[in-house]
């Protein structure tokens, strides 16, 4: 098959990547930023070298989405499936990026594969996307929520003896290694899961063979490179929701929130499960600041950020739908 229609969906692809950094450049940096750990600009530059480096490590979530979520025809249709999928996934990041709800970049490109996916009479791995996303998307807010208000509770318990001043200023300067972890493990989520969405492409067109596994060199350079740009882009509406509206987070809850997070990531990644980042931090925050009382988080913020999370896959799914629709309409 020619080239030229596989790169519209290779540039669609680094479209959404592009989307996806600066919608959820906020996950890495927005409790760092409003905790006055980091800078803004400091803590986007860190988020980007760490999400360029991550996006080297996250083959194994690359796979999954790749050849575990949906059987794309091989073709044009093919082609145009990855394409409805992608526009109605960089809708919904834009959509929910102008309300400023941290939803799920991840969930938006799993619901956009789907929705193309069913409107176009492909079939849908039902069984992986229970095992793989369902279910994580269940388990990982709850292990966020739960870590992040033990960790936090850890922290106190430690320090109950420091001076409150000494304790801030020594968790800023941790917050500048806690961030990177968190931004790494957001590279190796979400730039891989493009990357499997390339492959995808590249399979359906003919140009890599059925059953490939191995992501070329190329893509994770692209999808690593673009998603930087994003991520350095900023995106300050949802770090506003994230680092402010939540809760007041003091340097302390910042650590705790985006240690957890992190480390639900790594597990994720060596799972091959194609997680939410946002979902990973924003239940951090909130069991992290829930060790100050109830009445310390704004839980009506917080219902706000779970109707975009349930949301998310049906809502990108009918636009990828849309989409497939209107395609296949102009194309025919």
């Amino acid at each position: 098959m020619d080239w030229l229609p596989t790169a519209v969906v290779i540039a669609l692809a680094l479209g959404f990547t592009y989307t996806n950094g600066f919608h959820d450049s906020a996950n890495a940096i927005a409790t760092s930023v409003s905790t006055r750990a980091l800078t803004p600009r400091v803590a986007l530059i860190l988020a980007a070298v760490a999400n360029l480096v991550g996006a080297f490590f996250g083959a194994r979530v690359a796979q999954t989405v790749g050849s575990g979520i949906i059987e794309a025809p091989t073709g044009t249709t093919g082609l145009v499936l990855c394409a409805a999928a992608l526009i109605g996934a960089i809708a919904w990041n834009l959509l929910t990026w102008w309300r400023g709800l941290p939803s799920s970049s991840t969930h938006a490109l799993i619901g956009g594969l789907g929705g193309a996916a069913l409107a176009a009479g492909a079939g849908v791995q039902w069984d992986g996307v229970a095992a793989k996303v369902l279910v994580p998307m269940i388990v990982s807010p709850i292990l966020g929520l739960g870590l992040g208000y033990l960790v936090m509770t850890a922290i106190l318990w430690t320090f109950k003896d420091v001076p409150p001043a000494r304790v801030a200023r020594g968790f800023r300067l941790a917050q500048t290694v806690s961030a990177s972890g968190m931004a790494f493990g957001h590279g190796m989520q979400d730039a891989a899961k493009t990357a499997g969405v390339i492959v995808l492409a590249l399979t359906v067109a003919g140009h890599l063979p059925a059953g490939a596994t191995a992501i070329p060199l190329w893509v994770v350079v692209l999808c690593a490179v673009v998603m930087s740009l994003g991520t350095y882009a900023g995106g300050w509406r949802i770090m506003r929701t994230l680092g402010q509206r939540i809760i007041d987070l003091d340097s302390p809850q910042g650590f705790a929130a985006e240690v957890t997070a992190a480390c639900i990531l790594y597990a994720a990644t060596a799972l091959r499960a194609p997680i939410s980042t946002t979902q990973a931090i924003t239940s951090a925050i909130l069991g992290a600041g829930a060790t100050k009382g109830h009445r310390a988080v704004r839980w009506r913020v917080a219902l706000d950020i779970g109707w975009a999370w349930v949301l998310t896959i049906p809502g990108s799914g009918v636009l990828a739908a849309l989409v497939w629709a209107l395609l296949r309409t102009v194309i025919a």
